[in-house]
């Protein structure tokens, strides 16, 4: 047995990769899932469409790398703060799944608020009080889907994030692990690994509703009938996968939205600056803490442009779009699709074009928006107490040359692009290593070093990059509270 599989449970669907025991890829198989929007803010998707996109692209690559004798280990990550309700005997979905960026639970969050009870949930949890995080998802299905509130009453009501509901469907039965668990905002920072009863009690969410929670990598049941051996959410995946194992290394990936990370280390971050701390990875003997700082619209954008504003026609054009002209025009964007989060932190915010005029293009607005994207990045990097050598990058943005120079030269910094694409299917593959014992941390630590090198351009294109940002970042403090 030679073979490490990746199983990378995304927002728009799942890719499941194979590796070798030296992380080379093998093969790979691919599953959409549809997402919807039923209401302004509100994202769901179909909970039941889930299990197909796992099982059919497990069964794909086990075929492609000769059969299941062939691997020893399988890992697991996903999206994180998406939340499933259903029924603890048919295993059957009790609502559509409320994806990680709805903004659904905007009233349950303004309740919550107006209690008081904001500065104890963020003193527990170490997150704020915002729809993003999957524990007013939960109150707010129980509160206004009559099928949960009746599981509920019932006793046959169970809740988790997609790694759970997944482990139950095709796997030995409902868990989770301490990288998830502090994405919902019903675990305690200084205590991971279960969930903290000051704030399930907070959040009104009975413990038997939710999964287990249990380590990341070890002995963890099977899922698609292969030996379950990691299990990460899906931006400390990307993480590992960047081989960011040791303190202060930082990666950001470009889907989307984008999410920056950098190792904290082994003790809760304390310097934050509008920053989140979470859980990267945990193990029997301890766990590993991340800085988070999620930009919730990236990839969202470049398909708004293309399919509500007809800016192009695909998304490989936004770059050679944004390179016609020599700057904006004046234009500037706040990609505020889904609010604005860190450091911002502002659940009410919308996205703003301002500067228009009759001689405004299409590739103004373009360049723009590739711009705000690359400065909202640096908003993140600005915030980390400590400023990584070079910025590791992931994620389907990264092929955008415009947007790749114009990042590095608005950071100031070299960025990285990993050779490996799909870096969070890897990490997840390589934490299955780790569980099965045939890979070690350092191996990971192998992964930083590959990729395709961007460096920043001439001081002077640095320094008008500089001037842009200040100029933007005016701009979005006013727009952000329009």
């Amino acid at each position: 047995m030679s073979v490490l599989i990746g199983v990378d449970q995304g927002t728009s669907g799942t890719r499941t990769v194979a590796f070798d025991l030296e992380l080379r890829q093998l093969a790979e198989a691919y599953r959409p899932a549809e997402v919807s929007h039923p209401h302004p803010g509100w994202i769901e998707k179909d909970a039941e469409q889930m299990v197909p996109t796992v099982a059919e692209s497990v069964a794909e690559v086990v075929d492609a790398v000769g059969g299941a004798d062939e691997v020893a280990a399988i890992g697991l990550d996903n999206e994180g703060e998406s939340v499933v309700a259903w029924d603890a005997s048919t295993l059957r979905p009790l609502a559509p799944v409320v994806v990680w960026g709805s903004r659904v639970s905007q009233p349950v969050v303004e309740r919550l608020e107006a209690a008081g009870l904001g500065a104890e949930v963020e003193a527990l949890a170490g997150l704020p009080l915002d729809p993003y995080f999957s524990a007013t998802k939960v109150r707010w299905l129980v509160e206004s889907v009559p099928a949960v509130a009746e599981a509920a009453a019932a006793g046959s009501l169970r809740v988790g994030t997609l790694d759970a509901y997944l482990c139950a469907r095709l796997g030995s039965g409902a868990r989770t692990d301490p990288s998830t668990a502090a994405r919902t905002q019903l675990q305690a920072l200084a205590s991971p690994g279960d969930w903290d009863p000051r704030l399930l009690e907070l959040h009104d969410v009975a413990r038997e509703w939710l999964p287990p929670v249990g380590p990341s990598v070890g002995e963890l049941g099977e899922l698609c009938g292969l030996p379950l051996r990691g299990m990460l959410v899906d931006q400390t995946a990307s993480l590992a996968g960047h081989g960011c194992v040791g303190d202060g290394m930082a990666k950001a990936t470009y889907g989307t939205g984008i999410f920056v990370l950098q190792n904290a280390g082994s003790a809760p971050p304390a310097d934050l600056h509008g920053l989140l701390p979470c859980v990267a990875w945990g193990d029997t003997t301890g766990v590993v803490y991340a800085r988070d700082g999620g930009i919730f619209s990236a990839g969202t954008v470049i398909s708004w442009l293309r399919d509500g504003l007809g800016a192009f026609g695909g998304a490989a054009e936004s770059g050679p779009l944004a390179e016609s002209v020599p700057n904006t025009g004046g234009v500037r964007f706040l990609p505020a699709l889904a609010g604005l989060g860190a450091p911002w932190w502002r659940s009410d915010a919308r996205a703003v074009i301002s500067g228009v005029t009759s001689g405004t293009t299409r590739a103004h607005i373009v360049r723009a928006a590739l711009d705000a994207l690359a400065f909202r990045v640096r908003d993140v990097v600005d915030a980390l107490p400590e400023r990584p050598e070079v910025l590791r990058v992931d994620g389907g943005l990264t092929a955008n040359a415009f947007l790749m120079q114009r990042q590095a030269d608005v950071l100031g910094l070299p960025v990285l692009i990993a050779a490996q694409p799909e870096t969070t299917a890897l990490g997840a593959a390589a934490f299955a290593g780790v569980g099965a014992g045939m890979l070690s941390m350092d191996d990971l630590a192998r992964l930083t070093g590959s990729g395709r090198l961007v460096e920043p351009s001439a001081t002077a294109a640095i320094d008008l990059a500089d001037e842009d940002y200040q100029a933007w970042r005016a701009f979005a403090e006013v727009a952000a509270a329009l």
